[in-house]
């Protein structure tokens, strides 16, 4: 990333990490704006999370000093992350009215992972995320293998997972990017 464009991106990561403490707390932004600035390849993928509405921000960290996890935090799965089927596989079977793409690949293109269901669950611990929205989650391949693939949201302040076949698609539905730096 040039310059001019990554100080940006630092400043909007900074603002809303400053903004949302209860996410990343015992984490300071300093340490996390040093692996940053070490780490072109995670501004890149920060930046294309953030281009596609997912709001990244840190929501904890791996042991005491193994890498810091990003996550999209929009309260809506991302924008520009939505009307996919799961994953290739899926989207290849397919025959009339293909998606534009699937879950999988487009978070393989960021260069990021789609949250398990632990990982869901724990993030809506931290705040309420998908209110009107659902994101796919990676599915355990003992699903995926009987074509079927999972997916997340909050209804009636409960979080609740669900099941649907992988080739399937919504407008309100997208997916959720966990980064590791």
């Amino acid at each position: 990333m040039a310059g001019k464009n990554t100080d940006t991106l630092i400043q909007t990561l900074k603002a809303r990490f400053e903004s949302h403490p209860k996410r990343h707390a015992g984490i300071s932004w300093g340490e996390v704006q040093e692996r940053l600035e070490a780490r072109p390849a995670a501004l890149k993928a920060l930046a294309a999370m953030e281009a596609s509405g997912g709001e990244p921000d840190v929501i904890g960290r791996e042991g005491k000093a193994g890498p810091f996890l990003f996550c999209d935090c929009a309260p809506e799965s991302p924008t520009g992350r939505r009307s996919l089927c799961y994953d290739g596989e899926a989207l290849a079977a397919r025959k009339e009215n293909r998606p534009k793409g699937s879950a999988c690949e487009s978070a393989a293109s960021l260069g990021v992972e789609l949250l398990d269901e632990a990982q869901y669950r724990a993030l809506q611990a931290l705040g309420e995320f998908d209110r009107k929205t659902s994101s796919w989650l990676r599915t355990p391949t003992e699903i995926r293998a009987l074509g079927g693939a999972i997916f997340g949201d909050r209804r009636y302040n409960q979080v609740f997972i669900y099941h649907n076949g992988a080739d399937s698609y919504y407008a309100a539905r997208g997916y959720r990017g966990l980064l590791k730096v």
